[in-house]
This record gives C-alpha cells, structure tokens and sequence, in this order.
C-alpha cells in the first residue's frame, strides 16, 4: 500500500496520519536536496586549494578548515535525507530472512527504545555545545585563519531535530507494518 491509497478498512491508517508522514517526509527531501548543494563549495575549496598548492606553491590559509567544516556540516545535515531514503547500514544477512511482521517490531521497538531517547540526548548536547562556542565567539585553532565554529556547530542539534521529525515518520510506517506486515510506503532497497 502506498501512501496515496485510500483507506479500505479499519487498519488502514487515517488520511490525516497520511497527510503527516507526506508532509515529513516531503521537508525531508527538500532539506536533503538543499544541503546537497554544499558539495559544491566543498569541491571548489578543494580543488582551489589543490591549484593554489601544487601549481602556484602558495598554499591558502582556508581551505584545511573549510572543507573539515563543510564535510562535517554535509555528513551530518544528509543524516535524516539517508534515513529516509532507507540507506543507512543494517544487517542485511539476517535482516531479510524475517517476516515483515518481524522486521515492523523490531524497527518500532528500536526507535522508541534507541533511537528518540538517544537523539534527544545528542540534540540537547550539541545545542548545549552550540550555545557555548555562540556566545564566547570560539573559534578554530587548526589554522591561522581561525573561523567561528558556531556555524558548524549548530549543524549538529539541527541535524538530530531534522533525524528525530523524520523518526517519526519511520516510527509510524514500523508501527504499521508490525501490525499488517504491509509496507506503508515502499523503499527501494540501496545497494552499497
């Protein structure tokens, strides 16, 4: 069953939990296509740098810093856009010889289990982190340029709020293929 299939009976879910996992799953693409834009200048710093070094022999002061910051910022805003696009590691040798009864139970019970209470927690830490290196103006010390690292820094509580929202709307497809063993809306599977 997909998402835009209509409710034929008492287990079907209402359109208005419908609606909700479009809309979440919707902002999730977006933001996922709008921070993969970042690639663009992570590759011109690396490739300026690269020109800037091995043909001119004048190494920037920049670019070691930049492209940590953008990689980190890049990896970590692509977290929810990965969940949601199913691509994150699992055990696949043992993952596809249980039920889909099987497989709804174990993902319902590992995010409310694991997943929400430990992103609650890395939320709170790096907005905590974030907070910090905002207000004192901290800065990097791994080069003479020395950047603010609070940009960078907020990348992370927003990545695991953007994980948490797009929890739940894996959390509710889990639910329901624990209770029907149909999938509320198919993924294709990504090979590595």
């Amino acid at each position: 069953m997909s998402l835009d299939a209509s409710a034929n009976s008492p287990s079907d879910v209402s359109e208005g939990t419908k609606r909700l996992l479009r809309n979440i799953d919707h902002i999730t693409e977006i933001s996922g296509n709008m921070f993969a834009w970042l690639m663009v200048p992570l590759v011109g710093g690396v490739v300026w740098e690269v020109v800037s070094r091995y043909f001119f022999h004048q190494p920037t002061e920049w670019s070691y810093d930049l492209t940590y910051m953008l990689y980190g910022t890049f990896f970590m805003l692509g977290a929810a856009y990965t969940l949601r696009r199913g691509a994150h590691i699992r055990t696949d040798f043992l993952w596809d010889n249980f039920s889909n009864k099987t497989k709804g139970w174990i993902d319902t019970v590992a995010y409310v289990a694991l997943f929400f209470p430990a992103l609650a927690l890395l939320f709170w830490v790096g907005m905590e982190e974030f907070t910090h290196a905002f207000s004192i103006s901290e800065r990097s010390e791994q080069t003479v340029w020395r950047p603010l690292l609070w940009p960078m820094k907020l990348a992370v509580p927003v990545s695991f709020l953007l994980l948490m929202i797009q929890g739940v709307s894996e959390l509710i497809k889990a639910w329901y293929l624990a209770r029907t063993g149909e999938e509320l809306d198919h993924r294709e599977k990504v090979e590595i």
